[in-house]
């Protein structure tokens, strides 16, 4: 009997201990900081400008829209001058540079009548400007008509002086206030310079009329000239 109060014990005794909870250790976490990061700023290179510059050496040159003398006249250089050099065209026959005269404007001088200054063969190529109509004088002839009532249709020329500044293919048409619209046709510009178209047209009867002269190409330009026809019975 004392022997089984013995081993109930020990049992008890066995089942309190592994029902006891052990405590399980902390865990410590530790941040990892990282290093402060560390730059070296490198100095910016040093950019010098180019420093190019002409003296006229010809008692006195012309200064061009464009590389070429099929360019139109900007300017005139005398001899001694000098200018800034921003540019040149693709051979370095033409040099593009800050016009004297206007300060804010550019032109092109040739190379043959000027000495440069400078390290040209550093200079931006500038490739030659599209050339446009500059210029458009439209006249009629007569520019007004008072006949008797009778006399009809009456005629009326045109006569239309177009301005380039340089090479081009001028494309142009007429309209009427009629309704009457021509074909296109084309100029040929071999240099800046002018030329005239001429043409007519008939009025069947009185009326205000108006005729226009359209510029299609190289760039827009329409040019206007009013007709007032009044006829008397």
């Amino acid at each position: 009997m004392n022997r089984l109060v013995l081993l109930t014990g020990l049992v008890s005794a066995f089942l309190a201990a592994c029902a006891t909870t052990t405590p399980q250790p902390t865990a410590t976490i530790t941040p990892v900081v990282p290093p402060s990061a560390t730059f070296t700023l490198e100095p910016s290179p040093t950019v010098t400008p180019l420093n190019v510059t002409l003296t006229v050496k010809e008692s006195l040159i012309n200064c061009r829209f464009g590389p070429g003398i099929v360019y139109e006249l900007i300017n005139e250089l005398e001899e001694g001058d000098t200018a800034r050099v921003v540019g040149k065209s693709e051979a370095s026959t033409w040099w593009y540079i800050r016009d004297p005269g206007n300060p804010d404007g550019l032109c092109w001088v040739s190379a043959e009548v000027t000495e440069t200054n400078g390290a040209t063969a550093e200079l931006p190529v500038v490739q030659p400007p599209v050339t446009t109509v500059t210029a458009i004088n439209l006249r009629a002839e007569p520019n007004r008509i008072v006949v008797n009532c009778s006399q009809f249709p009456q005629t009326v020329f045109l006569e239309a002086e177009v301005t380039t500044n340089g090479p081009a293919y001028v494309t142009w048409k007429w309209e009427a206030s009629t309704g009457a619209i021509s074909n296109d046709s084309t100029l040929v510009f071999k240099q800046a310079g002018k030329q005239v178209i001429n043409d007519y047209y008939q009025f069947a009867e009185p009326n205000d009329y108006w005729i226009k002269l359209h510029i299609l190409s190289p760039n827009g330009w329409t040019e206007q000239v009013n007709i007032p026809v009044n006829c008397t019975p």
